[in-house]
């Protein structure tokens, strides 16, 4: 068992099945020793959480989208790497949060996606961010992140 699958097994988290994409486009793509997982959102095999935090989700169910989020990311990752070993550094997320008219707290709501990476990889998760809000998200999804990474 790769060292990240014990961290995983010690902290209670089962990674769900990879999510396919949903359009022409693929989950991610290595080029030299960066990853680039394109967009996922908050669905974790069974659920998927719709809605706009500030109106339809409080700050703490948009927080739990984005780590069910960070998990989608991680299994596709897994899959594509065939272990999460091979990740050196999360080098950037990009989170997006489906909002209400007058919410601002898109930081905390992707920080829900930021702690599991560092709760996962430690410093190797520490990563630089972008946290933006947007009127609207496909299928109506709480939150859209992506990210890079740098690979072995």
């Amino acid at each position: 068992m790769d060292a990240i699958d014990t961290r995983l097994e010690q902290l209670g988290i089962t990674l769900p099945e990879p999510f396919p994409p949903v359009g022409n486009y693929v989950s991610c793509v290595q080029t030299g020793d960066l990853l680039f997982v394109g967009g996922h959102g908050p669905i974790d095999g069974t659920t998927t959480i719709v809605g706009k935090v500030g109106t339809d989700l409080t700050l703490e169910q948009g927080r739990e989208a984005a780590r069910i989020t960070a998990l989608s990311m991680l299994a596709t990752m897994h899959a594509e790497l065939g272990g999460l070993d091979r990740v050196e550094q999360i080098v950037k997320v990009f989170g997006m949060v489906n909002v209400g008219e007058t919410f601002d707290q898109m930081p905390a709501v992707i920080d829900g996606c930021s702690d599991l990476l560092v709760e996962v990889f430690g410093q190797r998760g520490r990563h630089t961010r972008t946290a933006v809000g947007m009127a609207a998200l496909p299928f109506g999804i709480a939150v859209e992140i992506e990210l890079i990474a740098r690979v072995a």
